[in-house]
């Protein structure tokens, strides 16, 4: 079953990521139409559950969210947290 885990991991993390940039993607559209929008909190979340990597990308890629100083800082320290949680992690449960 251990085997298992790095795949489903990576497969959870696909997901969150692509799940990230859609909507990125669909809360610009909403944004230039001027309608019901995602709330900022959800955007947070969803880089929270790991698609810190898509949130990026999708808030480049859109030019969403550049504006606002605890996007432009709150998503890179997201990523960089999950990264250094991955690194030990690895360290203390493969690497040994």
């Amino acid at each position: 079953m251990r085997e298992y885990l790095p795949l489903a991991a990576g497969a959870y993390l696909l997901l969150m990521n692509l799940a990230a940039f859609a909507v990125f993607g669909a809360d610009k559209r909403r944004a230039r139409r001027g309608v019901w929008r995602v709330p900022e909190r959800t955007l947070f979340l969803l880089a929270l559950l790991g698609g810190s990597v898509g949130a990026l990308m999708g808030m480049r890629r859109f030019r969403h969210k550049t504006k606002h100083w605890y996007f432009r800082l709150g998503l890179p320290a997201i990523l960089i947290l999950q990264l250094a949680a991955a690194g030990a992690a690895w360290y203390w449960l493969g690497a040994r």
